[in-house]
């Protein structure tokens, strides 16, 4: 146990949990003020009720443990399935019990922090072989199923821009940085997906020890996660690939293949998707969304949108659900950054991801079929690989002119 240092431990009871900062002597706002989204108003157990789980479960006290105890908890929270099902009584236009019966699914996990450690052994796995990642997890000291110690890593909240701005951190690397971390979750071979990336759950911090990126990007939180399946993985790639070159048809096609999405449902799974206005949508996805647009949305929901999205989404298989959630999320944080060059860099980020998880594809149906000494395949993984490396010249030359236009800039 690591009593000369900070650490963050969790401790859940029943369908609740509390986070704790224990600190030696400073508890920096940094940290504290990124659970303040979360209005936890859930009652807290009281110290000694803490003190007699430590007894049950580690044979050991507070005072044992740890050199200081902050008692006030940053946060707690509870979420039951009464509360989700009976939103159906008052407002039967949305039927959330699908998404109360995915809370209770997941619930258990979240709070069985066990789970939650070996989530953080594995997404730490698979980044380690990553290259270049800025992603920075914490690492388990100790877990029981009510009780996680961990590695007390502090930063900035992402949409602290002030901060980001005195430490000379780029919002638009930290916007890359999200994006390659994210995609490689989601389009990764075997990777894990953390399916609650809000601002509450990440945090940026100076990395003076590299010159690119000179900053992590810390991921806390690692109770909801879920492993997509490959097929899923693969059609959702085609989709994004469809949906970034712009081809309809393509789009309807892998959406029914993804999500079972009907003609008629189409254009609002697209608008719910990437966040767009279907006509915009067809126009092109990678440009910055204006305000007409954003008010558009806005006077669509109003007007009867919502209760029809709510409808789709609970037919649309569950994996799906996590993974457009984790894609809304990423992209408020995105947006969060006020970055001055649109989306465009992390589109041709995402394109990239894709774009490898369809080579991928490629090669294993080669390798199951006579491998590359058939002409046919050879002509098929050939240009798997010209697309795959096409996207990927395209960023660079897109990096490169950023850059640039960086230097011109400043000079």
């Amino acid at each position: 146990m690591e009593k000369n240092g900070s650490i963050f431990i969790k401790l859940g009871q029943h369908l609740s949990s509390m986070t704790y900062l224990l600190r030696k002597t400073w508890q920096p706002p940094e940290w504290t003020s990124t659970f303040v989204p979360l209005q936890d108003k859930c009652p807290k157990s009281s110290i000694k009720d803490i003190d007699r789980m430590l007894r049950e479960d580690m044979g050991s006290t507070i005072s044992d443990l740890f050199s200081e105890f902050d008692e006030e908890p940053i946060g707690t929270g509870s979420l039951t399935r009464f509360a989700l099902t009976n939103i159906k009584l008052f407002f039967p236009e949305y039927p959330m019990d699908w998404l109360s019966e995915e809370m209770e699914l997941s619930l258990p996990v979240e709070l069985n922090f066990v789970e939650e450690a070996k989530n953080i052994c594995k997404v730490r796995a698979h980044f380690q072989h990553i290259q270049n990642t800025a992603l920075v997890v914490p690492r388990v000291i100790w877990a029981r199923k009510r009780i996680l110690v961990l590695e007390y890593l502090r930063g900035f909240r992402i949409d602290d821009l002030s901060s980001l701005d005195r430490a000379g951190i780029s919002r638009e690397e930290v916007s890359a940085s999200l994006a390659h971390i994210f995609n490689e979750m989601i389009f990764g071979q075997n990777a894990p997906l953390h399916c609650d990336p809000h601002h509450g759950n990440l945090a940026v911090r100076p990395n003076t020890s590299r010159y690119q990126p000179n900053f992590d990007i810390i991921l806390y939180d690692h109770g909801l996660y879920r492993d997509i399946p490959v097929e899923t993985r693969r059609s959702y790639a085609k989709l994004w690939l469809a949906v970034l070159d712009g081809d309809e048809q393509r789009m309807r096609t892998y959406a029914s293949q993804v999500a079972g999405i009907t003609d008629e449902q189409f254009p609002l799974f697209a608008s719910a998707i990437t966040g767009r206005d279907f006509i915009a949508l067809r126009q092109s996805v990678s440009t910055a969304r204006s305000d007409d647009e954003k008010q558009h949305i806005a006077t669509a929901m109003a007007n009867g949108m919502l209760p029809q999205l709510v409808q789709l989404l609970a037919n649309v298989p569950r994996i799906i659900l996590l993974i457009l959630k984790t894609n809304d999320l990423t992209r408020r944080l995105d947006e969060s950054l006020q970055t001055t060059n649109g989306p465009e860099r992390t589109f041709l980020i995402m394109a990239q991801y894709c774009s490898r998880t369809l080579y991928e594809e490629e090669r294993e149906i080669v390798r199951q079929n006579g491998g590359v000494f058939k002409a046919y395949n050879l002509i098929k993984i050939a240009h798997a690989l010209l697309s795959f490396y096409k996207t990927k010249f395209r960023l660079m030359m897109y990096e490169l002119y950023l850059r640039f236009s960086q230097i011109s800039h400043t000079g």
